[in-house]
């Protein structure tokens, strides 16, 4: 029986590498260029020469070796990336083009899919069959697991918890092209703008933000812990959209633990308290109780995720 495998996490800088054991033991880690120049054609190979590489320096064989799971930033469908723009990236077969450079099985899944995944496996959600898993950096992404296998979809688009539609009133278009949507308010850039926002409406009130040249999420939680009036309606106006968010997947997802993760996530306990505060006006009664977690992995979480879509194969 295979004692090994890889997984693998793709950015559109970096490409994170992970060696395992099939108990989830980080054998080793590390990262490469992702080479995103001429359409991305040299992204696959490079993966396939780091992998076979590791083999050899650390003497696997490859009959040891269970396979290698990626995650991808694009939807994803039965191995096939619809899209992915940030490695310039068109429709591609990565399952056959990877399996063929690498010689080994391979499990594709969407990025923030997999970081959900690795949550469950080893993270915050450890010991868990249900989830919801929900990343808040740049942008929003997220997971939804039901009885331990990631809810993909019918387009590759399951867990787009982030183009959920949870405004109106904004004018302003999301990256994806509609408005309104979750990313748009609970992302640290959409932190930043309820912040910009709030210090214009308020032009004399007085704020440990105010003047900050380019005002961040954590520039925001920061304030926030000190007590600071204008930066608490920026949270408490955050944590609206996404507590409300999160009580309507929840009301179709049933999950045992909802995970928050992502940059904005290092904020800490305050954030998980002000969420939850806002989870429960809106949840479904029976889901009232569902504990909101912290992730644990950070960047690594979608090299563990990765690496368990191919024990899951």
């Amino acid at each position: 029986m295979a004692k090994y495998c890889f997984g693998i996490d793709v950015g559109g800088t970096t490409v994170k590498c992970g060696l395992f054991e099939n108990d989830g033991t980080l054998v080793d880690k590390w990262e490469i260029v992702t080479r995103t120049e001429n359409e991305g054609e040299n992204i696959l190979p490079d993966i396939a020469t780091a992998v076979k590489s590791k083999m050899q320096e650390k003497g696997i064989a490859k009959k040891d070796v269970a396979g290698i799971g990626i995650g991808l930033p694009g939807p994803v469908r039965k191995g096939v990336v619809s899209v992915a723009v940030n490695l310039h990236w068109g429709e591609k077969d990565v399952e056959k083009e990877l399996g063929e450079l690498s010689g080994l099985p391979v499990s594709v899944g969407n990025d923030a899919n997999v970081a959900a995944l690795g949550e469950l496996w080893k993270g915050g959600a450890e010991g868990k069959k249900n989830a919801i898993v929900v990343t808040l950096g740049t942008g929003v992404g997220g997971g939804i697991i039901i009885e331990g296998k990631l809810v993909e979809g019918s387009h590759g688009a399951g867990g787009e918890i982030g183009h959920a539609h949870v405004d109106d009133d904004i004018e302003i278009p999301c990256n994806c092209g509609n408005t309104g949507c979750l990313e748009q308010f609970a992302s640290a850039t959409g932190i930043a703008r309820l912040a910009r926002e709030e210090l214009a409406a308020h032009p004399e009130e007085e704020s440990a933000i105010r003047g900050i040249d380019k005002v961040t999420a954590k520039n925001v939680f920061d304030a926030y812990k000190e007590g600071d009036v204008l930066s608490a309606r920026v949270v408490e106006k955050f944590a609206k959209y996404l507590g409300k968010a999160l009580g309507a997947f929840a009301a179709v997802a049933d999950p045992e633990v909802i995970v928050i993760g992502g940059g904005v996530s290092k904020a800490g306990d305050c954030l998980v308290d002000v969420v939850a505060k806002y989870y429960k006006v809106y949840a479904f009664s029976a889901c009232k109780n569902t504990q909101i977690a912290l992730a644990r992995l950070g960047n690594d979480a979608g090299m563990y995720g990765s690496a368990r879509l191919v024990l899951d194969k």
